[in-house]
């Protein structure tokens, strides 16, 4: 995937259902700038049922190297950390359960050890206590591994000849996937690197549609469902709140906006254990990958917009002199554009939580202007907030 980090400047479009092409212009977003067009309507794919031939495979199936963790992390530190099957079953189970631990590829690290505290958070445990969430795991995965078919779709979503550069970029269809290796990997949230280690490389980089391979056992990311759709403000997920951890590179998902806690002087000089509460409000956190310093705009905003499948704008000038010129190009959307399938614009002009191009690099390179996460993560963004939702970037 192209990994040239840009300034996000953005132009978020989805096919209105009169079929006309319209675009809700992202910097800046003011709904005095939303105007049509002009340049060739996206070209989404229509939905399809998933052809989602999955087989679970019997444990052992798949021989995974040992693995050593060397994790540097500001969570608390988590000892016996779980290797082989047991971690993909760790990983499976907290990606489904909204606490996402980043690629699922059997290398619990930094982002694995946060998602267990956020679930051990919600449930009452400890920090760093691994026996409960591993118990959960276990019972809800019991196969970590399974084949799935190549769907036919695929076809329409991979383009092995899909340039780097932005000008012919501009000319095509859709950011497609490069590799139905990579197109496979991001369905089933992992990586190509991953897909290569349990397969093969003649396995790997022959399958075609119709053909199998062998994937982490989570629920699929199906793009082929992805239409360009834009949603609206919800009664309850308009009034959640979420927070950006820039130092964690974390989003949090909470019911509401938290209350100050008021702590007396007894509660602090009190020699009594310390229980753990269950945080109920916890609604979801994911890994992101902030914006350099110089780019970050800290503060409380308001969620304005969610469209999927958004055009990215891209403006050399705007680049390197901060200013837009008219010689920006419009970059189709798709899986490989620098903002993913779906852009979440904050009341901050220009910024946003989306997708991205690169999922393995997420928490590792910084970008250049927004909030990224990897587009199976960033698709759950509006099932979980809706325009109106307040985002602290801290």
């Amino acid at each position: 995937m192209f990994r040239k980090t840009l300034f996000l400047a953005l132009i978020a479009a989805a096919a209105p259902a009169s079929g006309e092409s319209e675009a809700l212009r992202a910097l800046p977003v003011d709904p005095s700038e939303i105007t049509p067009e002009k340049a060739a309507p996206a070209a989404p794919v229509a939905p399809a049922t998933p052809e989602a031939e999955i087989t679970p495979l019997p444990a052992g199936t798949v021989k995974l190297p040992p693995r050593k963790t060397n994790i540097k992390t500001d969570a608390p530190e988590i000892a016996n950390l779980p290797t082989g099957e047991d971690a993909i079953r760790l990983q499976i189970f907290l990606d489904q359960s909204n606490f996402g631990p980043g690629v699922i590829d059997g290398k619990p690290g930094r982002f694995t050890v946060l998602a267990v505290d956020a679930w051990n958070e919600v449930h009452g445990h400890a920090p760093g206590d691994l026996g409960p969430v591993m118990a959960a795991a276990r019972k809800a995965v019991p196969h970590a591994f399974a084949t799935a078919t190549v769907p036919v779709s695929a076809d329409k979503w991979v383009n092995s000849g899909l340039s780097h550069n932005r000008a012919l970029q501009a000319q095509a269809k859709r950011m497609s996937y490069r590799s139905i290796a990579e197109f496979m990997s991001e369905r089933f949230h992992t990586d190509v690197e991953f897909i290569l280690e349990i397969n093969g490389s003649k396995n790997t980089w022959g399958v075609k549609a119709g053909g199998k391979l062998i994937v982490p056992n989570v629920k699929p990311f199906l793009i082929e469902q992805i239409t360009g759709k834009r949603y609206e403000a919800d009664t309850r997920m308009s009034e959640r709140h979420a927070v950006v951890d820039t130092k964690k590179n974390q989003v949090r998902i909470f019911e509401g906006a938290p209350a100050a806690i008021a702590i007396s002087e007894e509660e602090l000089v009190s020699d009594k254990p310390v229980l753990v509460k269950p945080n109920l409000a916890l609604v979801a956190s994911f890994p992101i990958t902030p914006g350099k310093p110089q780019f970050i705009h800290y503060g409380v905003w308001k969620l304005n917009n969610s469209v999927e499948l958004p055009v990215w704008r891209y403006d050399q000038s705007l680049l390197d002199t901060g200013k837009r010129s008219n010689n920006a190009l419009n970059i189709p959307p798709g899986p490989n554009s620098p903002v993913g399938i779906i852009w979440n614009g904050l009341s901050r002009p220009g910024i946003g939580l989306h997708g991205t191009s690169d999922p393995e690099t997420i928490g590792r390179a910084r970008s250049a202007g927004c909030i990224r996460l990897a587009n199976w993560d960033a698709i759950r963004i509006p099932t979980l907030i809706r325009p109106g939702a307040t985002v602290e970037v801290r």
